[in-house]
């Protein structure tokens, strides 16, 4: 597992940038505006929660996440609710990710869902002010690689030293209390 860094997440704004920009002038010859931006923002939600999942330490309910993923999509195509709703609701996707892979605290869970509102916001405005998409994009990718600087929480990930050797020197306790144990039953038969 590598260990995420801001910038794994300029790449990955790069990457999603130039995907995003060149994929939309692509998709609008096969599709309306409306249909080629859900396209996209499906297909980089997609790619980018798959870059969180390969980047976390936790490995359990990948699969779990991964169907539910799939539902919520089927949901909103079928469905087909408007621009912004469809928007928002695959950035609580990205947030939802991070709070069960990322984080350990409610506070930091709350931190990554500002962030994401921010990333929303910020893509907005370059929206508004450029009409970029690949600074749309690029604000919104951007502002997403912040998720590295939000604390995870109160879980110790290193154990220290001294916990380990409690640890033991408890095995090692509980091991020869039951080996009395098992003496003295085999004993009194």
């Amino acid at each position: 597992m590598k260990k995420v860094t801001f910038w794994n997440g300029v790449v990955i704004a790069l990457l999603g940038s130039s995907i995003g920009s060149v994929g939309f002038f692509a998709l609008t010859f096969l599709f309306s505006e409306d249909c080629a931006i859900r396209l996209l923002t499906s297909g980089l939600a997609i790619a980018y929660i798959l870059y969180l999942l390969s980047n976390s330490q936790e490995r359990t309910g990948r699969t779990t996440v991964l169907v539910a993923w799939f539902i919520l999509w089927v949901m909103l195509w079928v469905f087909y609710p408007p621009l912004i709703l469809f928007l928002v609701l695959h950035v609580l996707a990205i947030w939802l990710i991070r709070s069960l892979y990322f984080y350990t605290s409610l506070f930091s869970s709350l931190a990554d869902l500002s962030l994401n509102a921010l990333s929303l916001a910020s893509a907005f405005w370059a929206l508004h002010h450029t009409g970029s998409l690949f600074l749309t994009f690029w604000c919104f990718f951007l502002v997403q690689a912040l998720f590295i600087y939000i604390p995870t929480g109160l879980k110790n990930a290193n154990p220290k030293k001294t916990d380990t050797v409690n640890n033991k020197s408890d095995f090692k306790r509980a091991y020869r209390t039951a080996e009395a144990a098992v003496r003295k039953l085999s004993t009194h038969h």
